[in-house]
């Protein structure tokens, strides 16, 4: 045994136990506003506690381990903890990058721990409207704000004459859209564009309609309860589908009824996440984390439903495309990408 390498690893795990305890201190940080607390300005944990209405001791507890951690900053002469700018952006405003929904996205997939444990003896899938209402949550209030930072401002531009369609007045039909984020960016981007959203679970339709309502866009945005297979509606100027087509058993029953959904000369926006097309390209801390999501979520998913699909979070382009070739799509292109997502432009 080699003990430079013994050592390296345990290095490795010790960091990796010290993350995973830490997402649920970030939770904690967002659900009781701490981070936001901290944002107004340096404080003592007696300070943070006057502000929150949280114990003191469990902010000391609470502090120390996000300092330790860098996620706050910590000032030995006055005893204080606070936020650098770039640390407020990513977990205390609302407007920034919202990272503690990650970690509710986390903890909601690690509630379903022991169905996936019996899931691999089985083969069975988990279904994601069976998951814990975190999960659903959680991933919603991560991907909104990347959404709302691409969306309007690169993806749409990027597509072959779609922006110009939209702003005069479309049809839209957002398949999948959970908790409708994506619809709600669109109705409020291009007002005399109609949005169909559709989802196969009812809890996120039922929230979308509220979101889309408190957004005052409910007149533009209305949804449904369906699956990729079987939503409502045909003569499409645009389909949208966000990082959920690896999700689905049946992706190219999906594809087959999106393109029987869309105009002649429509266009189908998939976003997906972004990944190599050979396990070893995506060997890297991306790849590891949407691997592990996967694991919990995407396969499962798949799994549950029929279809004989489960491609997960790490499918590659290549396969994205066979679905669309195999559905009868002709063209396919990599329109734009993020360092997380791929963004294909694919029409009849």
């Amino acid at each position: 045994m080699d003990d430079g390498r013994l050592m390296e690893f345990l290095g490795r795990f010790v960091g990796d136990l010290g993350a995973a305890m830490a997402a649920g201190n970030v939770v904690v940080g967002q659900r009781l506003g701490l981070y936001a607390g901290l944002a107004q300005g340096a404080a003592t944990p007696e300070e943070l506690a006057a502000r929150t209405g949280c114990d003191a001791r469990y902010l000391t507890e609470w502090l120390r381990g996000q300092a330790a951690g860098g996620y706050v900053e910590y000032d030995a002469g006055s005893g204080r903890f606070s936020l650098t700018e770039e640390q407020a952006f990513c977990l205390a405003d609302a407007a920034g990058m919202h990272l503690p929904a990650a970690f509710q996205l986390v903890l909601g997939s690690l509630a379903a721990e022991p169905r996936i444990t019996e899931a691999f003896r089985t083969g069975a899938g988990v279904g994601w409207a069976t998951q814990d209402r975190d999960v659903h949550l959680g991933c919603e209030a991560f991907f909104r704000p990347g959404y709302a930072a691409n969306l309007v401002s690169t993806w749409i531009p990027a597509l072959d004459g779609v922006e110009r369609r939209l702003t005069d007045g479309a049809r839209v039909a957002d398949v999948g859209c959970g908790l409708g984020a994506s619809s709600v960016i669109m109705a409020q981007a291009y007002p005399r564009t109609r949005i169909s959203g559709s989802d196969y679970h009812d809890g996120s339709i039922d929230l979308a309609r509220k979101r889309a309502a408190d957004a005052g866009v409910a007149d533009r945005a209305t949804f449904e309860v369906a699956s990729a297979q079987t939503f409502g509606g045909d003569g499409y100027d645009l389909v949208t589908s966000f990082d959920c087509l690896h999700d689905m058993g049946d992706p190219l029953g999906a594809a087959r009824h999106v393109r029987d959904a869309l105009a002649p000369d429509g266009t189908w926006l998939v976003v997906e996440p972004l990944a190599g097309d050979r396990p070893e390209d995506n060997m890297n801390p991306v790849g590891r984390m949407y691997y592990s999501f996967s694991t919990f979520l995407c396969v499962p998913n798949g799994l549950s439903q029929p279809g004989g699909y489960a491609l997960g979070a790490q499918a590659g382009e290549a396969a994205i495309r066979q679905v669309m070739t195999d559905a009868g799509f002709t063209r396919f292109r990599r329109a734009a990408e993020t360092p997380f997502n791929a963004v294909y432009e694919v029409r009849p």
